[in-house]
């Protein structure tokens, strides 16, 4: 049953996520199990530090939040050993989940945002409380999916730097939005 927990989480990496939405899609695949048994293993999967979780965040209220958290993998590699997946069938949420493992390394307080009705991708904060917001997209090429991703740094009411990390070559501005490549971020250019 731990297997098919640890697929559930890692098929969902970068999504927000709950042991009792997990436990529903289990019991509509004929796997019953609840949302408490759920919640223990998600545990026991981050306390073997096979997956990273982070909080949500209230931007405007400036509270944290107790619900949908959204999980990390520690290594990319086994979701490939478990799922066998397509990287290009998932390439957003996987590059997030490296933007993620990077904020982790750079050692950074990490939250997932919500402002009113959407979500930021990371709230950060360094040891010296300086915070930024964080998107993260593969491209952002289509105005559709630009729009959806600037969205949420319309509703923060404050100035701290905003960044849109993407594997888009531009490095642009939008209205105050600094869009970054990648690759050119992890390696601090």
């Amino acid at each position: 049953m731990l297997n098919i927990n640890a697929t559930a989480v890692i098929d969902n990496i970068g999504s927000s996520s709950s042991a009792r939405n997990i436990a529903g899609v289990l019991t509509a695949n004929g796997k019953k199990i609840d949302n408490k048994t759920v919640s223990k293993y998600i545990d026991t999967l981050v306390e073997s530090y096979l997956f990273y979780k982070v909080n949500r965040y209230d931007i405007k209220g400036k509270q944290h939040l107790a619900t949908q958290e959204k999980y990390y993998l520690v290594d990319l590699g086994l979701r490939n050993a478990l799922l066998g997946k397509e990287v290009s069938a998932d390439r957003g949420h996987l590059l997030e989940n490296i933007i993620y493992l990077e904020l982790q390394r750079r050692n950074y307080q990490i939250w997932i945002g919500k402002t009113d009705h959407l979500e930021v991708d990371f709230v950060v904060r360094d040891k010296n409380g300086y915070t930024q917001y964080i998107q993260v997209s593969y491209s952002v090429k289509d105005p559709i999916t630009l729009t959806r991703e600037l969205a949420p740094f319309d509703k923060i009411p404050d100035y701290n730097e905003r960044l849109l990390i993407t594997m888009d070559y531009e490095n642009d501005s939008h209205n105050g939005v600094k869009q970054v490549n990648a690759i050119d971020w992890l390696l601090n250019k």
